[in-house]
């Protein structure tokens, strides 16, 4: 497998826990220092804190929800081992495939490294889209 095909995976793995409501699966795809920034500007640190944040956001309000991503991921490698992709994506709370249809598409920024645990996210963006023109 490629080093592009790599990091993808690491973003498929993520849909896949969020999907399935696993916040340890998806906690452990960070780094234990990581950084997490919502799209309304909540930043968490650390690898057990994103777990356990997303444990009760899977057991609350977005229990059920599903993580969409659209568009060609664009991944460039600044280094053989720090990986930087930027793409589309998003949840739906109703299970859908169209969060867009919800307004909640947001753009995503990963930063990942390579190291002992194979390639992990150690930062993260999210922003949601908005059209301030159409406002």
């Amino acid at each position: 497998m490629s080093q592009h095909e790599e990091v993808l995976s690491v973003l498929a793995r993520l849909a896949d826990a969020w999907n399935s409501g696993d916040a340890t699966a998806y906690g452990n795809l960070f780094t234990e220092d990581a950084d997490y920034v919502t799209f309304f500007g909540l930043r968490s640190v650390g690898r057990q804190v994103i777990a356990d944040s997303h444990r009760e956001l899977f057991q609350g309000p977005l229990k059920g929800s599903k993580l969409t991503g659209w568009g060609e991921p664009r991944v460039r490698f600044l280094r053989d081992d720090v990986a930087v992709v930027v793409t589309g994506g998003g949840s739906s709370l109703t299970g859908g495939d169209d969060p867009a249809a919800e307004g909640r598409e947001s753009s995503l920024t990963y930063v990942l490294v390579r190291g002992d645990e194979g390639w992990r996210i150690t930062a993260f963006q999210n922003t949601r889209v908005s059209k301030p023109w159409e406002a």
